[in-house]
């Protein structure tokens, strides 16, 4: 996709800048397997006491982080409660059941954020014919629920509920960052009460690839188990952990430029005939963009945006996610409103 040159399909499309390029070249590095990669493990310190937890394990991708965390935390049989549009639902091809033997109970919910009053009543009652109640995961920010930030006391209202029924927390944090940012309270304040979250790299903040998961010292310790029998221990690990450490250096307090050039891209969208965007109140970086009144498909529409060199993530045939990120500037945003208006028009 070379002609792209604005590409608002996710934050994943970000490429490491030159910066960034020159703290991974220069990187000591070690073997991660042994727990000798300085660089690797400076991270992963950096991250625990980011978040508040024990210590942290680094891995390849955030999805591996769900799933490692399901695998420590959970047993077959026992059941998970989440968002019914969580990412652990809707993109990680039904990991939990496929590998912890695990069933997720659905919380209906368009924002993707439900409270404990919500969550109690799915809680089962133990009996031997009905599966274990193990885990609430929540997702910070919610994705499919247009980035959304879980307010606090919401979190610490479950973190009391799991407490009281000897249930464990989990966070999917992938974005957890760009929560913070937008509510200016500190990772380790939404984290509260949790014992495992993760942080994503390789989405707002800029890496290739990399997520850090965290916990207290004895959940940390399994996760190493899971590591290896998934193949995600690595060796020489540093050149992608210094992008970590750049990242956290460099990239997230301009988080808040990527939330501000979503809102914009809902504000120069609005009036645009056919079209609506939701959310109605633009949170972080995520919005959705409807065209079912433009009697045009999402495809018909991308395939003009792309004469343009634009891309946004069709999911649906009516339906885009459009997502902002370090790679996309105002002016390019004002540019992508304009193409889309016309591509809406045409």
């Amino acid at each position: 996709m070379s002609h792209i040159h604005i590409d608002l399909i996710s934050d994943t499309a970000t490429r490491p800048s030159p910066g960034m390029l020159r703290a991974m070249a220069d990187a000591p590095t070690g073997d991660e397997q042994r727990g000798e990669d300085p660089t690797t493990l400076q991270l992963c310190e950096r991250v625990a006491a980011l978040v508040g937890m024990d210590d942290a394990i680094f891995l390849p991708s955030g999805t591996m982080c769900n799933q490692i965390a399901f695998l420590v935390h959970c047993r077959p049989g026992d059941e998970i409660i989440a968002a019914a549009n969580a990412h652990i639902v809707r993109s990680e091809g039904a990991g939990a059941a496929a590998l912890a033997g695990a069933q997720i109970n659905a919380v209906p919910t368009p924002t993707g954020i439900f409270t404990a009053a919500d969550a109690a009543p799915m809680i089962r009652a133990q009996r031997d014919r009905a599966p274990v109640t193990r885990l609430i995961s929540v997702e910070q920010t919610t994705n499919f629920g247009g980035g959304a930030v879980w307010p606090v006391d919401v979190l610490q209202d479950l973190a009391k509920l799991a407490n009281g029924r000897n249930l464990a927390l989990h966070m999917d944090g992938a974005r957890l960052l760009n929560a913070a940012v937008a509510s200016g309270q500190p990772a380790n304040t939404h984290c509260k009460g949790f014992v495992s979250t993760w942080i994503d790299l390789s989405k707002g903040l800029g890496c290739p690839v990399g997520a850090v998961l965290a916990g207290s010292a004895d959940f940390i310790e399994r996760a190493w188990t899971w590591k290896h029998r998934l193949g995600g221990a690595m060796r020489q690990s540093g050149i992608l952990a210094a992008a970590g450490l750049y990242a956290l250096d460099h990239n997230v307090t301009r988080l808040a430029e990527d939330h501000e050039n979503a809102k914009l891209l809902a504000h120069e969208l609005v009036g645009t005939p056919g079209v609506s965007v939701a959310p109605d109140k633009v949170e972080t970086n995520i919005l959705f963009i409807e065209t079912s009144g433009t009697g045009k498909t999402t495809r018909q529409i991308n395939d003009v945006l792309a004469g343009d060199g634009i891309r946004l993530q069709p999911e649906s045939p009516t339906r885009f996610r459009a997502v902002t990120h370090l790679d996309v500037t105002r002016d390019q945003i004002k540019t992508a409103a304009a193409a889309i208006r016309r591509a809406c028009a045409d």
